[in-house]
């Protein structure tokens, strides 16, 4: 693999990972912008390859949509400082605003025009970082500044276009971005919860999505006419099956553990409608998540047995199963909290 043996690359990943630090222990809105700035400059030469075109491309536009955010996030900072004691309205827009280019950042709908075109371009490791850690600090940023209303309407905008963009998909990646997209939403309800609610629901997303990228990649798998060929041993397959749907949030796979916290949230709350309409999406969500399941299990028979993939025991393979086992073992005590 490309990461393995370059130095420049561990040297930006350690960069990515203080930048990060930076924009959420900062005491100033400054401080928080210089962060991100940092996070972005040490993204772009994890994903550029020269190697590659679909990687140039795709860290040109993370370059152009993420400054244009940034662009923005410190203009409307340094109105809010000017504007300090201004009228409500104005200060209702300043906030709107900055919502707005942080959900730019995350990659949230309706900001999410980049999103799904530069993770087809990246490697399975580069997407699983933007669709977790680079999602960190905007989140936490807005956890410390956000408009309930509008809040709540990107929510239900996320959830909505993140299960039906998704139906129409071939590419696994674009697939794992509009769930990506569809996550942000349940994410945000967590925001308006607590931190630590937020904490529970992104560790076990990016635990999950970690499996489901380390799966891909180790057998090279990119589309859906991919899976009809996937032969391999039945126990991935169930293990694939069982990420699959622990990630679409069916239950009692461990996934729906943070998911049904956030629908009894909803219901205390009175907020029925959008418990409705993301319980709906989520099925929308399991939908094209058992089209992939279903690809790798139904059709097997109609590849010739002399292709079959053999899997060593390498190190790779040995962190996978462990994932595995502790995503199983999950399931089985997350059982407990739902009875």
């Amino acid at each position: 693999m490309y990461f393995t043996y370059n130095s420049n690359k561990m040297f930006f990943m350690f960069i990515l990972f203080f930048s990060t630090l930076i924009s959420i222990s900062s005491n100033s809105w400054f401080g928080c912008w210089m962060g991100l700035e940092i996070n972005l400059i040490s993204f772009i030469p994890l994903i550029s390859n020269s190697n590659n075109t679909m990687s140039t491309e795709a860290s040109l536009k993370y370059f152009l949509s993420q400054s244009i955010a940034s662009m923005n996030f410190l203009f409307m900072i340094l109105l809010k400082m000017l504007l300090l004691k201004s009228s409500f309205h104005l200060n209702n827009f300043i906030s709107i605003t900055i919502n707005m280019t942080l959900f730019l950042k995350m990659g949230a709908a309706p900001f999410h025009f980049w999103f799904p075109n530069i993770i087809e371009g990246l490697s399975w490791f580069n997407a699983f970082i933007l669709m977790t850690w680079q999602k960190i600090s905007p989140m936490i940023l807005l956890s410390y500044y956000f408009n309930k209303n509008f809040m709540i309407l990107i929510m239900i905008i996320n959830s909505i276009i993140g299960a039906l963009s998704g139906l129409n998909q071939t590419s696994l990646r674009k697939m794992m971005a509009f769930s990506s997209v569809h996550n942000i939403g349940w994410m945000l309800a967590t925001i308006m919860i607590s931190e630590k609610m937020w904490m529970l629901y992104f560790f076990m997303y990016s635990f999950l999505i970690s499996i489901m990228c380390l799966m891909f990649n180790k057998f090279n798998l990119f589309f859906i006419n991919q899976m009809f060929i996937f032969n391999t041993t039945p126990l991935l397959k169930i293990f694939l099956m069982i990420n699959f749907l622990s990630l679409g949030g069916l239950p009692p796979f461990i996934g729906f553990f943070p998911k049904w916290m956030v629908i009894n949230f909803f219901m205390m709350n009175n907020f029925f409608i959008v418990n409705f309409i993301f319980i709906m999406m989520s099925l929308i969500l399991l939908f094209f998540y058992l089209r992939i399941i279903l690809s790798s299990l139904m059709f097997n028979h109609l590849k010739l047995k002399w292709f079959k993939i053999l899997f060593k025991n390498n190190l790779s393979t040995c962190f996978l199963n462990l994932l595995n086992f502790i995503s199983i073992l999950g399931n089985m005590v997350s059982t407990f909290f739902f009875y």
